[in-house]
């Protein structure tokens, strides 16, 4: 039997309202989606060759306010690093892949330019996902146009977050 998006919303919801910390709840719905990352029924349904570029909401949660989300994302783009604040995201790949970087803040925050290091980097392939919790500071580099499913806490566009200031900000490796 298929794994559907409803199967996928109503699961998720169940793990977002449990007891368990926030990142270990953020990480059973990751491990959750990559069966929908997964499924050719729901892939057929939400993305097609030649779609352009963009973010579409496939599900919102009126009570808990989590979104799930598709995007194409084009190719031949690195974004820099960024939060999402009080926030979460988790990121999963339909196909190609993602290359992400997470970087760790190591000035204090009371200074205005961040000071930021890299201390992972990977590629989420696919079927794979993995979440950020809130604070996290992460980057996505897309080499080659692929499709990605995303679930947030909220409508990050709405809230306040760490965004990388080239003007403000540093990379260690950039010194």
């Amino acid at each position: 039997m298929a794994y559907t998006l409803e199967d996928f919303c109503r699961d998720s919801r169940t793990l977002l309202m449990s007891d368990a910390p926030i990142q270990n709840r953020i990480d059973m719905v990751a491990e959750k989606l990559k069966s929908l990352l997964t499924d050719p029924d729901f892939v057929a349904a939400t993305f097609t060759e030649g779609m352009p570029a963009g973010k579409r909401e496939l599900y919102h949660d009126p009570d808990l306010d989590f979104y799930v989300l598709a995007h194409v994302q084009e190719g031949g783009k690195r974004g820099t690093p960024h939060s999402h604040g009080a926030s979460w995201a988790i990121y999963g790949n339909v196909n190609d892949f993602t290359r992400m970087r997470e970087y760790r803040r190591v000035n204090p925050e009371s200074e205005e330019g961040a000071v930021l290091t890299q201390s992972a980097e990977y590629d989420l392939r696919r079927g794979d996902s993995k979440g950020y919790g809130p604070g996290a500071i992460h980057s996505t580099e897309h080499p080659q146009t692929c499709w990605v499913v995303r679930v947030t806490g909220t409508d990050l566009d709405k809230i306040e977050r760490y965004r990388f200031r080239k003007l403000r900000d540093r990379l260690l490796e950039d010194a």
